[in-house]
């Protein structure tokens, strides 16, 4: 089976083609090893401008629109169920440091969030207003509409009972809310860390850029029927390892626009909804 990808830019003497859906395709298998070396510099370019560009003004969910309310308290988790193009919105009220939030297919919880090829495909650990979250099937769960600029990792995940000592963790919390879906530990992937900035020095080490300001905020849109756990703990890196205060959630069904930055924001998010959208189709 011949290999293709979307064309973000054009090749001379390379063959292209379009998929079914219209998509413009490069065919990866005629490429030499210098072009891929220049399709993967074109990418990581057009990546980083990306990222450069300012997140969009948080949104707010319509409270007209808001059928649940609900705060957890510290230390404390919630395993939701959410339908397609409900929007999830988490305020981070009290600034207490981080949130250990996970995901799954509801209508096949193999199905689940991948951080590695959230990274991956997005070119960019900078996961906020625009990008997406991916599962392992190449498909999009949720789309992050609104964000505050808090920043989330991706990379270390929930604090562990080790860590937390007397009191609750991440780790164990997640691992809970899957037993409400009648799942176990092994339906239970890395983690994203909601309000928590990391950054990386010059030898590699990453490093925890303190609590996030009081009101912080991300809105979550899902974009598949999805079952969610939601824990209101510390991240990993956190000198304090309890969650000191209450993080609040509203949820809203709001389907996206026509103009939708999500759906639109990059090639590769592009590919993942059109993946997503067969999955619903007639």
């Amino acid at each position: 089976m011949r290999g293709y990808a979307s064309a973000l830019y054009s090749y001379p003497h390379i063959d292209e083609a379009f998929s079914p859906t219209g998509v413009l395709m490069l065919d990866l298998d005629s490429l030499t090893p210098e072009e891929y070396r220049a399709r993967y510099v074109a990418l990581q370019e057009a990546a980083r401008a990306r990222a450069a560009k300012p997140a969009a003004v948080p949104g707010i969910v319509p409270l007209a629109e808001v059928r649940k309310w609900e705060t957890i308290p510290p230390g404390c988790y919630v395993a939701l169920r959410l339908k397609r193009f409900d929007v999830l919105r988490i305020v981070n009220a009290s600034g207490t440091p981080g949130a250990a939030l996970f995901l799954w297919n509801a209508d096949d919880v193999s199905e689940r969030y991948n951080a590695g090829d959230t990274v991956k495909l997005q070119w960019t650990t900078n996961l906020t207003t625009g990008r997406v979250l991916f599962s392992d099937m190449g498909r999009v769960l949720f789309s992050i509409t609104a964000d505050s600029g808090a920043g989330h990792d991706s990379i270390i995940g929930p604090n562990t009972p080790a860590q937390a000592g007397t009191g609750r963790n991440g780790r164990d919390n997640l691992r809970l809310a899957a037993a409400k879906f009648g799942m176990t530990r092994r339906d239970v992937g890395p983690a994203l860390s909601l309000f928590s900035r990391i950054v990386a020095d010059d030898d590699g080490r990453l490093h925890y850029q303190g609590a996030p300001p009081a009101g912080a905020l991300v809105e979550l849109r899902a974009e598949q029927n999805l079952l969610v756990a939601l824990s209101n703990t510390p991240h990993a890196l956190s000198p304090v390892q309890v969650a000191t205060g209450g993080i609040e959630i509203a949820i809203a069904h709001t389907p996206p626009a026509a103009d939708d930055l999500c759906r639109h924001f990059t090639p590769e998010a592009e590919r993942g909804f059109i993946n997503t959208d067969e999955s619903f189709a007639p």
